[in-house]
């Protein structure tokens, strides 16, 4: 069976319709941009409701609790890796100071025997649709169409 995450796609309207997604951290996405962009999420199992996930998710990676809004489900995604994401959406207009993620811990250089800390997100933001079509991973990418289609 898949593993399920459950996350957060915040949309603000300033006048353009921008989405609020975060960039994964460690070595791996270290250099790079696009392609290397997230919506806020994490794993859950049975016994946890996706929402409740969703922004529980949320405050671990950004370090500030989910804007209280009218989360509507968006829809759910296959990742790469079989992982399947279930999204919720609402709008939200919010600034975070600053993005204080939990952490997990890696071998870092490979093979060293080193083990390093290194935050799940190292930078969050909001960017227009197009600019977040460049940035999402590609398979996260259909769930700015369901955005779309949602607020035409």
């Amino acid at each position: 069976m898949a593993e399920t995450s459950a996350g957060l796609l915040l949309y603000r309207r300033t006048p353009a319709i921008e989405v609020f997604i975060a960039h994964m951290g460690g070595p791996f996405w270290a250099k790079k941009d696009d392609a290397s962009w997230s919506v806020p999420k994490g794993l859950y199992d049975d016994g946890e409701a996706p929402l409740a996930a969703a922004m529980r998710e949320f405050e671990e990676e950004i370090g500030t609790p989910a804007p209280d809004a009218d989360y509507q489900h968006l829809g759910q995604v296959r990742m790469a890796s079989g992982k399947i994401i279930t999204v919720f959406t609402a709008e939200a207009d919010f600034e975070v100071d600053r993005i204080e993620s939990n952490t997990f811990a890696l071998e870092w250089p490979p093979h060293s025997g080193r083990i390093q800390e290194f935050p799940e997100i190292d930078d969050a933001r909001w960017f227009t649709l197009d600019g977040a079509r460049a940035k999402l991973v590609k398979s996260q990418r259909p769930l700015l169409d369901q955005l779309e289609r949602r607020l035409a």
